[in-house]
C-alpha cells in the first residue's frame, strides 16, 4: 500500500517558523546594560508611535469614507421623510353615491360596510344597492 504524501515541513526539519513578537531571549535582556535597554526602550517606542499613527491615519480614512456613505443615506432618509415633498394636503372627501328613499340626508360613498338604513330599506322589498343611487 502507498504511503500518504504528507502535507507540511517532514519531521525533524531545521527551519521551523520563527514566532512572531520575540525579538530575542530573556537573558539577552538580563545582560544588557541599562543604558542599552534605555535606547532598546525607546526604538521600540518611536516604532510603537509610528505604527498607532499609521492605524490612527487608516481608521480616520476608513470613517471618513463611512462617515460619506452615512450622509448620502441620511440625505435620502430625509427626502423621503420630509412631509413638503410628495403629495401636498389631504385627500378631498369622497362624495355620496347612494341616498335614502326615505330620509334624503341618509347618503353613503359606496365605501366600507352596507349601512344598516340601506339594509332594512332593502329588506322585505325587491329594492337593490343600483336603486339608492344619486341621479
Amino acid at each position: 500500500m502507498a504511503k500518504k504524501a504528507r502535507r507540511g515541513r517532514p519531521p525533524g526539519s531545521k527551519n521551523k517558523k520563527k514566532k512572531a513578537g520575540r525579538v530575542a531571549k530573556a537573558g539577552n535582556y538580563a545582560k544588557m546594560e541599562v543604558g542599552q535597554l534605555r535606547d532598546y526602550i525607546d526604538s521600540l517606542q518611536g516604532v510603537l508611535a509610528k505604527k498607532v499613527s499609521e492605524q490612527r491615519t487608516y481608521f480616520e480614512a476608513q470613517l471618513a469614507q463611512l462617515g460619506d456613505y452615512v450622509s448620502k443615506k441620511a440625505t435620502g432618509v430625509v427626502k423621503a421623510v420630509t412631509p413638503g415633498k410628495g403629495r401636498a394636503g389631504k385627500r378631498a372627501k369622497p362624495k355620496p353615491k347612494y341616498q335614502s328613499k326615505k330620509n334624503r340626508s341618509l347618503k353613503w360613498t359606496g365605501r366600507g360596510m352596507l349601512p344598516t338604513w340601506m339594509r332594512e330599506e332593502m329588506k322585505g322589498t325587491r329594492l337593490k344597492k343600483d336603486d339608492f343611487l344619486i341621479k
